[in-house]
This record gives C-alpha cells, structure tokens and sequence, in this order.
C-alpha cells in the first residue's frame, strides 16, 4: 500500500466546505520522535530521532503560522509545485525544499575548480556563462552524472537547448528557474560511470548495501556465548581441577591442600581478575548461585586461609559433584568431546565479521549503481582473504549478508522477481521508476537527451508522495519546467510502441507475481505515465484513503467501471457482489456526455467529479451518511469492487495474460493468500486491517475466476476445498461462509440484499465492516446474521 494511503490522519472542514488537514497527526508524530529521542538506547537511532522530530516541529510551526496548506499540491508557501518538497511521513511537507538546504561537497569542490564563491547563485551563474555550458555539455557526453532529485537536471536541459539552438528556450527555462537559484540546487552530480543498462534495475546501489552492512554490529546474545565457550569455560575447567586436587578418593576438602596448591589459588584468582576486565559480556562468573561463582567464592575463602563454614562447604561441593556429573572429569573423553564441539562452534565466524567481509568487497565496485554479478561478492572466503581477516577459508556468508548482497543485482525485472530479490508488490513498486525512465527516454532521438530524462525519471520517480485533499493530484513529471521545455523534442510512434510494451511486461509481472495483492498506489502512478505515453486511454484509479475520504470520485473510476462492465458483464464476478454492469454502463455513457458538454462551455471547466459513481457506491454500502473511517472504508470499498482496482484495465485495455498457469492457477494462488492471512487471525490483536487484506485477495481470486474457462471454472470448488485442508482448522471454520457463498452464486443462486443466505450459512466476503466482522467470529456466523445492535 502507498504510506500516505495507510496514515491516520484528521481533518477538518473549512467554511468554501474545502477539506484540510488537522494539526493533530503531526503533533503525535513529533511526540514520538522526541520520546525515542530521550530514551532509545542506541545513540544513532537517538540522532535519527532528533532530526525527525527538527522536521515535524517545523510542519507545526509552518501549519500554525499559515505557511503550510497541508493538503494541496502547493504546500509551501513561495514554492511551485515544480519545487520537490521535503516530505515526512504520511505526507505531510515541512516547508523546505528538498534541494536545498547546506551545499553538498561536490557543489564545493565545483566552487573551487569554477573560481566562483561557494554559493549557489554563483554556481547558477557561472553554468550560464559559455564555461560554464562546456563543462555541462561534456557531462551530457559523458553521461558521467547523477540526478538524484529531479531539480538536478535543470541546468543540463538548459546546456543541451542552447547546444541545439534552441537558445529562447533556453533562455526562459533559466528565467524560470533563477528566482529559486540562490537556495535550490540545479547543478548535477559528476559520477565515475554513466547511466544503467536499458532494461536492468536494482532494488539498491552498491553504496547503499554496503553502508547497511558497515552498520551491522555484533550480536550481543551470540558474542557473549562465544565469550563464555572460549573465555569462561576453560577457567572453570581449570577451577574444577583444582578443587579436584582436595578430593582423593573421596570429597572436596577430604585432603589438605599444601601450600603450593594455595599458591596456585591466588594465581587462578588473579587470573578471574584479568579476564574479567577484559571480557565482560558474560556474567556467569559473578553470579554467586552459579557453580563457576560457588567455587570462585570458595577459593578466595581458603586463599585468604579463613575456614570454610558448613553452608559455603555444602555448596562446594554441590557444586563440584554436579559439574563432573554434567560433563565428565575435566581431560576425561566424555569431556574432551564436549569442548571440541563447543570449540568448534566458537570458530563459526560471526555475522558481524562476515558483513565485514562482504562490505570490503563492495568497497571495489562502482557505488552508484548495481551489481551485474553479485557472485563475487557473495562467493564464501578464499586463502587470501582468510589472511587478512582472520576468517576461516571457505566460510559461507549468512542469508542475512547475502540478501543485503544480492539487492545490488541489476538484472531484468523478472529476473529479480524469480531470484526474489523483490518479494512483493510494494518492493516491485519501488524499482518501477527505474523501467519506467528507460521507458520514457526512448521516446527521445538525441542519445545524450534520452540519458538525461532517463535519469531524470528515475530522481521523479523517487518524490516522495504529498497528501493531497479535495481530489488534488500529484505533480507529473510533464509540468516540471524542464521537462516542458524539451516536450517537442519527442518522437511519436517508436515511443508509444515502447510504452505500451513496457505497460504489458509490468502489468504481467504485478499480478502474476503477486496475484493476491492490489496494486500499490507507487505502482499505479508508474503504469498511468506508460499509459499516458502509450497514448492508450486505459484509466487506472489509486487506493483512496477512508480517514481523509470526502465521499467524492474523480471521472476516471466511473470510466474504470465500464472498463470493468465491459470485460466482466454476466460472469461470475458480476453475480457474486450484485452489480448490475449495465447500468455502470449507462451511467458511464450519460455522465460522459454531460462532462463533454461542461468542458466544451467557455464559462466552465469539466468536471472533477463524478457524482453519479460516488452515489452508486454509498448506496451499495448503504452509507448512513454520518462520518467515520469504516464507514468511509466500505464506500471505498465498493468502487474497488466496481472497478476491479485496475484488473480489467490491465487485462481488457492493456491486454496482460495470465501466463503458463492459467487464470485458474492464479485465482488458486489468491485464495492460498486468503487462507494464510486468515490464519494470522486466531488471537489476532488488531485483527481488521488482515481481515481487508484478505478481503482483496478473495476479490482477486473472483476477478481471475471470471476469465476461467467453463471446465476451469467448474473444477475451481474441489481445488479450494484442498486448499483450505492445508492450513489450521480454524481457518476452514472462519471460510466456511465465504465458500457457501461462492458455492452459491457458482450454482446460479443469489445473496439476499445484506449480502446473506441460507440463514447465515453462506455470506458474501468483503472487507470493511462498522459493526464487527463474521470472519472473527465463526461460531456466530453459523448460527446466522447477528441482529444490529440498537440505538
């Protein structure tokens, strides 16, 4: 899910019946920041924690004195919506652009080579000056530059117009960009490679794994049992055999000890002293109830030539007798075994040095992209580096390392899905950018043009997401400036074709891979720039969120809708939640029409919303009317349905396949989702949000059930039944209404109007609920619906 989509966050209405967002979310989030600021035992968390909490105070500062409008796609005030803003969780902007800030060190160091002040008006300056434009255009050679925010590729746009001529263009994008020169950084990164490989993307860089494998620390549980096998246990071997020496052939202390063997006490007793000063992780030796700090106590005793009591002499010898009982004579074979073993295990290299290891060899790498082969850096240790680190050769890195590792892969998309490099839709979201930008660039003819807005889709694709009220929408990578001002410079059909397949590739990938999820809002917004460029016409529609829901839809879910009447009227999809498809149909073609009419009236705008939806879907919810999240989440709830949440446009308009599986593979694929989130809800204790999730995934399995063939759809009931035999008892009870249900509708029957038959045997499966949910209740969902409570 898209984190802005998941946030709790309140809002209140102004009097123009405009929606804003309330203070109140981001005083929690400062709260807690300040909280793990004060006490978190690790101090960089604790720094983390300050920084965190420096950006929240600073949306309530700017919220309070109106320089922050929450809410809208201009947040800040005196920035553009162009300006990338610097955003926190759930969405919220804390009024300083995301470019700005103190000059990084290779803005410094161009300073210095360009012999201008270190300010970055000065550097805009200087990059407009024919210097300047050289240095700019050798880097568009090259293509030995980063963009990691989209601002930084406006002054190589500015370097490649005048270089084509196009100098008026030139001249208003600089215009445009100079009252923000002096705070906002337009230079580019220079970088030791050039751009990725068409085709190939990683999850991340080089440099970022091998940062969070130098973060890596030892494990405090593992380090202080390898102290206590390599450190404690010798010294309670030689401890026991001391004691050992009193016994004869009978107890400890049944001989006298002579003064060499006090005098070798005293030794042992320094030597605790030594060792205990320089490994203090266990504690074993301190603890006066554990055998090892009985016969320590016992010693000094004795060392100091004071008598032993007949209490500290029982426990002495309890604890000898036990010691020897446990593991054998100290030399004995029993013994020897013993410590063998445990000294082996000691040996294991630890994770921490390994991360190390694996750490050191990324170091070699280029760092600002991925790997093409993470081999190497995987490979288990060789003499050589046995050498260096002390490492055993042929030791294995752990899966922990390896996965950091293997993150670094730059490979196809598919590739990655089935090394699981990307385990799920959210993570494949984030990589989407990276496809999307090569996507995109080869719409562009000029080779040097197409790597810059390659790059710069990729540093878009990375913005983090606003929250936006009152059917705003976020910024588009077309309305940034410099972008605008190359727009002519595309080519049409070679474009479209490579969008339109790219589209196809990813929308197979989403939910093949992924069948029982819906597509992440990150996710949705990558595929609608491919639409866009595809010039395809296929709507795609985001998750909304219930807490800052208002009741309204824009257009396009309407059109969504149709798609979906279209593809689904008469199936089993169609049946099962009641939908009269038809009339989605009609409505579509009417409102259609009085949208077009709006838009064509010289004293209006179209229309930004589509009233006739949002009363289709709070009537199928019979929304009361009063707010609340749940009751926002079951009208919600209802357009997903209606639409599909974008499975029939991906497989109507677009025209992905299900793959070597089948529809009905990929239906038995969403129902095993369905089982495995409902078996997380025996003594679940914030069960609902499980409960939606599975709820999605059985919408899911409908929607891939309806593209059955009759034969596949006839087996699908005896394939669930051996599905659900597979999980926990409890999950088969919990179901059992939803497949009565589907047994139902499969059969030709229908759900009475509160989606129930049967008496409550059989129910119609959706996710959000205002007065508790049947799913957490099986007993009560057999006996029948539960009366509402009254007023």
């Amino acid at each position: 899910m898209d984190d802005d989509a998941e946030q709790q966050h309140q809002s209140i209405r102004t009097p123009a019946a405009a929606v804003t967002a309330a203070p109140s979310y981001a005083r929690t989030e400062w709260v807690k920041a300040f909280r793990t600021a004060l006490t978190h035992d690790d101090a960089a968390t604790r720094d983390r924690a300050v920084e965190r909490g420096r950006r929240w105070r600073a949306v309530l500062a700017g919220m309070a004195e109106g320089r922050l409008r929450i809410g809208s796609r201009t947040p800040v005030e005196g920035l553009p919506a162009w300006v990338t803003p610097e955003v926190v969780r759930g969405g919220f902007a804390t009024g300083a652009a995301s470019a700005a800030g103190p000059l990084q060190p290779y803005e410094t160091e161009a300073a210095r080579r360009f012999g201008v002040p270190a300010e970055r008006a000065a550097l805009f300056a200087h990059c407009l000056t024919e210097p300047g434009l050289a240095w700019l255009s050798d880097l568009l050679d090259s293509g030995h530059y980063e963009v990691t925010l989209p601002e930084e590729a406006a002054l190589l746009t500015v370097a490649w117009l005048v270089r084509t001529g196009e100098v008026a263009g030139a001249v208003d994008l600089a215009e445009t960009l100079e009252p923000h020169a002096g705070t906002v950084r337009f230079l580019p990164r220079p970088s030791r490679i050039p751009a990725a490989a068409p085709g190939h993307v990683h999850r991340r860089t080089v440099a970022d794994a091998r940062r969070t494998l130098e973060r890596r620390r030892p494990n405090e549980a593992v380090e202080t049992q390898r102290e206590a096998l390599t450190v404690w246990n010798p010294f309670a071997d030689d401890m026991l055999r001391h004691w050992l020496e009193t016994t004869g052939t009978g107890r400890v202390l049944d001989v006298a000890p002579d003064e060499d063997w006090y005098a070798r006490g005293a030794a042992l007793l320094t030597r605790r002293r030594t060792l205990a000063a320089e490994h203090t992780r266990c504690r074993k030796h301190r603890d006066p109830k554990e055998n090892l700090g009985i016969l320590i106590a016992a010693l000094e005793e004795s060392v100091a030539r004071r008598p032993l009591d007949p209490r500290r002499l029982g426990l002495l010898r309890s604890a000898v007798e036990a010691m020897v009982r446990r593991r054998g004579v100290p030399g004995s074979p029993r013994h020897a075994d013993l410590r063998r073993r445990q000294s082996a295990q000691a040996a294991l290299p630890s994770h921490h040095a390994l991360a190390g290891l694996a750490a050191r060899r990324l170091a070699a790498l280029p760092q600002e992209s991925g790997a093409f082969d993470v081999g190497p850096p995987t490979a288990e240790v060789s003499a050589g580096e046995s050498r260096e680190t002390a490492l055993p050769v042929g030791a294995a890195l752990p899966a922990s390392v390896r996965r950091v590792v293997e993150g670094t892969l730059s490979a196809p998309l598919a590739t990655l899905v089935e090394r699981g490099v990307v385990p799920s839709a959210e993570v494949l979201a984030e990589l989407v950018p990276q496809l999307v930008a090569a996507t995109t660039a080869r719409s562009y003819p000029d080779g040097p043009l197409r790597t810059l807005m390659a790059a710069h889709h990729r540093a878009f694709g990375n913005r983090r997401s606003l929250l936006l009220l009152n059917l705003e929408r976020q910024v588009r990578a077309e309305e940034l400036p410099w972008v605008r001002a190359v727009t002519a410079f595309r080519s049409g059909p070679d474009g479209d074709r490579a969008a339109l397949d790219a589209l196809r590739e990813l929308g197979e990938v989403a939910v093949r891979s992924f069948p029982g999820t819906i597509l992440p809002n990150p996710l949705v917004r990558e595929l609608a720039v491919l639409v866009r460029q595809a010039d395809l016409g296929a709507p795609l529609v985001e998750e909304l969120a219930a807490d800052i829901f208002t009741g309204t839809f824009s257009p396009k879910f309407l059109t969504s809708a149709r798609v979906a009447a279209e593809l689904l009227r008469g199936t089993l999809y169609e049946r099962y939640y009641g939908i009269d498809y038809a009339a989605v149909r009609d409505l579509a073609v009417v409102e259609a029409g009085r949208n077009l009419l709006r838009s064509s009236d010289p004293r209006g705008e179209g229309a930004r919303t589509s009233p006739g939806f949002a009363a289709l879907c709070a009537g199928r919810a019979e929304d009361p009317g009063s707010w609340s999240v749940a009751g926002n989440g079951k009208v919600i709830e209802q357009a997903q349905i209606l639409t599909t949440h974008n499975l029939a446009t991906l497989a109507h308009r677009v025209g992905i396949t299900s793959g070597p599986g089948g529809w009905d593979g990929l239906a038995l694929r969403c129902f095993a989702t369905v089982c495995r989130l409902t078996a997380r809800l025996e003594k679940h204790r914030r069960p609902m949000t499980t409960v939606k999730d599975a709820a999605y995934a059985w919408r899911q399995m409908l929607f891939h059930l309806s593209l059955c063939d009759p034969s596949a759809l006839a087996s699908a009931p005896e394939r669930l039944a051996e599905e659900v035999a597979r999980h926990p008892a409890h999950v088969a009870a919990r179901l059992a209404p939803a497949l009565a249900g589907l047994r139902l509708v499969a059969d030709g029957g229908r759900f009475g109007p509160d989606g129930i038959a049967e008496g409550g045997r059989a129910r119609r499966f959706l996710g959000w609920s205002t007065d508790g949910h049947w799913l957490l209740t099986p007993e009560a969902s057999r006996r029948g619906p539960a009366r509402r409570p009254g007023p």
